[in-house]
């Protein structure tokens, strides 16, 4: 039987899995990301990753037939360089080549995002599909788009960074340096301001007493909590949040003409029931596709799987 390595490579965790032609996951392996490290260490981390994998799976290397990674950050899949990976430092490292020089297998690199669409487009939400954007609101925004059923890459491997869409021209700063992205609109961090925001111009919030009286990092499950007990502020930032996600659909339709629009990541995760709704109200409205979209709102069904998955496929597939 032909088997195949996936990896997702986060700033956190770096998580793997060896997994049949199927898509069966047959052993997984996870460990935390070094912190400050160089990218020789990190790199070790990812090769010890692999040599467990391949030894908890007990067959033998031969059935290995290709092993897929997920980087969070720009990769030139044509030269299968890193260009850029703000939260891990590898850089301009040639992962790709090593591991291949190392294994003697077909290496396969993708941005995190990408892997993750091609993973529920293979066994998740948009299995069947030919026509996908992915929406994956999280710490950041992440994005990708499937089109004929190939992942749409541009140019340099950079394209569909959908979360540096600017939603809101006169809208918040946002890290990528502009102004009114949906990341600085959608994404915890933006979450996370907006809830400061209004605790500073004296609105209560049970946040507070949820998260030990900080604010400085909101998990996405103090924010489901704090919905689940209706509190004011919560729902006002969320709903402001999930009305620019909806706003952003409706122009990714526009752009797209997609079947299906997935949502993902952490706060679709925890707080989902009560953000699709809102992003559906807000695509429905659309005027201009009224009479004839078909495009559905859907939540991602492989959660953390999806990376790993999907790395998994594009081995399959090179």
């Amino acid at each position: 039987m032909n088997y195949y390595i996936g990896l997702d490579i986060g700033g956190t965790k770096i998580a793997g899995a060896l997994v049949s032609a199927s898509g069966k996951v047959l052993t997984r392996t996870k460990t935390s990301t070094p912190k400050k490290v160089k990218p020789r260490d990190i790199y070790t981390c990812i090769t010890d990753a692999i040599d467990e994998l391949v030894h908890s799976g007990g067959i033998n290397s031969s059935c290995i037939k290709g092993i897929g990674v997920g980087v969070p950050g720009i990769v030139d899949t044509r030269n299968h360089h890193i260009l850029a990976a703000p939260n891990i430092a590898l850089t301009g490292f040639p992962l790709s080549p090593l591991l291949k020089r190392k294994y003697h297998k077909r290496v396969v690199m993708a941005n995190d995002v990408n892997a993750g669409l091609l993973g529920e487009a293979w066994l998740g939400a948009a299995r069947g599909l030919l026509h996908v954007v992915g929406i994956f609101p999280g710490t950041g925004v992440g994005g990708a788009v499937i089109g004929d059923g190939k992942l749409l890459l541009g140019a340099q491997g950079a394209a569909t960074e959908l979360g540096h869409v600017i939603v809101s021209i006169d809208g918040p700063l946002c890290h990528c340096g502009n102004r009114g992205c949906l990341e600085a609109l959608t994404s915890r961090w933006a979450i996370e301001r907006d809830i400061r925001l209004a605790v500073k111009s004296g609105r209560p919030t049970i946040v507070t007493q949820l998260n030990d009286g900080k604010l400085d990092m909101i998990k996405s499950r103090i924010l489901k909590e704090a919905l689940g007990k209706n509190d004011a502020v919560v729902k006002a930032v969320m709903t402001k949040a999930a009305v620019a996600l909806g706003k952003a659909a409706v122009s990714l339709n526009h752009t797209f003409n997609p079947q299906a629009i997935i949502l993902g990541g952490g706060v679709i995760k925890a707080c989902g029931d009560f953000i699709l709704p809102i992003v559906t109200r807000e695509l429905k409205a659309d005027p201009f596709f009224k009479k004839f979209n078909t495009c559905r709102i859907l939540p991602s069904k492989l959660g953390d799987d999806a990376v790993i998955l999907g790395a998994a496929r594009l081995a399959q597939q090179s």
